[in-house]
């Protein structure tokens, strides 16, 4: 595909993406994606548990199914498209998981490293690690977006950009 050809279909396919990334970064929250901001003390966890606690498979995909109901519901999926989505999302909650409970681990290494003498070493060690952490997750959350992107309508992308856009204020300054 030439360079242009290339460009074009990016800005194109971009503002649909960046909806539905809004959108499943709900989901993500659901995935312990939240664990992100959750493991250094900026939000809660999953249905407003401390960011301590453990969820357990099957809660996770209760979670994920009450989620994706909704969405289902917003977009009109077709069972085909429910039968293709669905796979993706639990898959991904199955592989960010473990980025889940890496990033609630670091919370406690972080006090560590706060109530001790500053180690700039360390602390960069630290900060590295979870910028590794945080890029793993944001690839991984990507493919998420892409493959969903490529199950749904250009109807359906404009249909979850618009009820995003009136939930959420997105674009407003």
């Amino acid at each position: 595909m030439p360079a242009t050809e290339f460009f074009r279909t990016a800005r194109r396919i971009l503002p649909a993406r960046k909806t539905i990334a809004a959108f499943l970064g709900g989901i993500a929250v659901a995935l312990g994606v939240g664990a992100i901001a959750a493991g250094h003390g900026l939000a809660d966890g999953m249905h407003g548990h401390a960011s301590s606690t453990q969820h357990s498979p099957d809660e996770m995909n209760r979670h994920i199914e009450h989620m994706l109901k909704h969405f289902y519901a917003e977009i009109d999926a077709t069972d085909a498209q429910r039968a293709r989505i669905e796979p993706l999302v639990k898959q991904a909650a199955t592989e960010l998981m473990p980025l889940h409970d890496r990033f609630h681990a670091s919370h406690a290494d972080a006090l560590n490293l706060l109530a001790e003498a500053p180690d700039r070493a360390a602390l960069e060690r630290f900060r590295a690690g979870q910028m590794q952490a945080m890029d793993q997750a944001s690839r991984r959350l990507t493919q998420l977006i892409a493959d969903v992107s490529d199950v749904l309508t250009p109807t359906q992308r404009k249909q979850l950009a618009e009820h995003i856009a009136e939930h959420h204020h997105l674009g407003r300054g």
